[in-house]
């Protein structure tokens, strides 16, 4: 039995479809795997990957940007201000970002703008593939 999902943001529906599972990680909770048969659940999401895995093993991977899941009956919802898939990645942009937000740490490490910018840049390069380099924690 399959998941029906659907990834939403402002701009429209990225995702609509079945999967099993889904995957995605929450403030505090940290990853979570969804599959058919999950109680219902509501969180927040971090600036992380959701991944989609459809019923033949298709993996669909999405930049989200903070927002909220919910399951109810069998349906998985991902409400986000912001989500990109793989193909919708500007990865020179995401670069030009990281490096900006990177010079601005170096000037101010307490930058919470920055810290933000540079985590939104390093998921944007590691849903597209590109190799993000050492991770900022």
């Amino acid at each position: 039995m399959a998941l029906s999902v659907e990834l939403v943001s402002p701009e429209g529906i990225k995702y609509a479809g079945e999967a099993q599972p889904v995957v995605c990680r929450t403030v505090g909770g940290g990853d979570i795997a969804f599959q058919a048969g999950h109680i219902p659940f509501i969180g927040e999401l971090s600036v992380w990957q959701v991944e989609v895995i459809s019923v033949d093993g298709t993996r669909d991977v999405f930049a989200v940007h903070r927002g909220f899941v919910q399951v109810a009956r069998d349906m998985v919802t991902v409400l986000s201000d912001v989500s990109e898939a793989k193909v919708d990645i500007d990865v020179a942009r995401a670069e030009a970002a990281r490096t900006a937000a990177r010079d601005a740490l170096a000037g101010d490490p307490a930058d919470l703008v920055a810290q933000a910018a540079l985590a939104r840049a390093e998921l944007r390069l590691r849903v597209a593939g590109a190799a993000v380099g050492a991770a900022h924690h």
